[in-house]
């Protein structure tokens, strides 16, 4: 059976605001999906209610072919921040999921010590996160994010925080490593460019209470090397447009 991630119909509302009118989406196994929209829109929202931190919504959701309640939950969830520790040296941050899921410290910091050179890190180990970029903060909190060996990968606006040049260069390592492990992941973005950079398709969501307007494939060849490609440029266009005048939710 695959481990396939769908949610049919599903709504919240916190008190009288209603935030996801009728939210429906899937993710296939190794698939790269973006959920774009604006902000405030209730994106984050779906990550909530996937990671259990809210209940109390309508409409199903299902992994694996089965009601997400009643599974393990299958997400390791990659934060707007960093969130590293300050007083935690990088291996010790990057090992942090492994020894929270009960692995020993020892064993955790083997586990993650040999990934630090695929994920530029090597000779920053025992750094603390005062001493790195924001970039190589922004590794060292993914490390730890796909180390924990989940199905699916939930990326919540992952480099938002950082400036123009660096997010640019993460956008295009986030690429290559996911063409290299082929993890099944779901990002959260307002930046129309890098959803189209990134993705195997989109949805784009409606303001607050929000609703697919649009499924999006991206035809796009891999790897892709400019974000700003005539192709790439035709389609954030069209994106844009749809964000700017929504009409009646549609498939493309």
């Amino acid at each position: 059976m695959s481990r396939r991630l769908e949610l049919r119909q599903v709504s919240k509302r916190f008190g009288d605001i209603d935030v996801l009118a009728g939210i429906t989406l899937h993710v296939e196994p190794g698939e790269f999906v973006s959920i774009l929209g604006p902000s405030g829109a209730g994106k984050s929202t779906i990550f909530s209610l996937l990671t259990g931190g809210l209940d109390g919504y309508g409409g199903d959701v299902d992994f694996d072919g089965r009601p997400l309640a009643d599974a393990r939950r299958p997400f390791a969830l990659m934060p707007q921040r960093d969130a590293l520790m300050p007083w935690r040296t990088v291996i010790d941050n990057a090992a942090l999921g492994l020894e929270v899921q009960g692995m020993s410290r020892k064993a955790a910091r083997d586990e993650v010590a040999s990934l630090f050179g695929e994920f530029g890190l090597a000779g920053f180990e025992h750094k603390y996160p005062a001493q790195l970029s924001g970039g190589m903060c922004q590794r060292a909190a993914l490390l730890r994010t796909v180390v924990q060996h989940r199905a699916m990968l939930l990326l919540d606006e992952p480099f938002g925080a950082l400036d123009a040049l660096t997010r640019t260069g993460m956008q295009r390592w986030l690429q290559t490593m996911w063409d290299r492990h082929r993890w099944t992941v779901l990002l959260i973005t307002h930046d129309v460019r890098e959803a189209v950079f990134l993705s195997d398709r989109i949805y784009v969501l409606s303001r607050r209470p929000a609703r697919v307007l649009r499924e999006i494939a991206i035809p796009l060849s891999r790897p892709r090397k400019d974000l700003a490609s005539p192709e790439a440029s035709a389609i954030e266009a069209d994106i844009l447009d749809t964000l700017l005048d929504p009409q009646p939710a549609q498939r493309t």
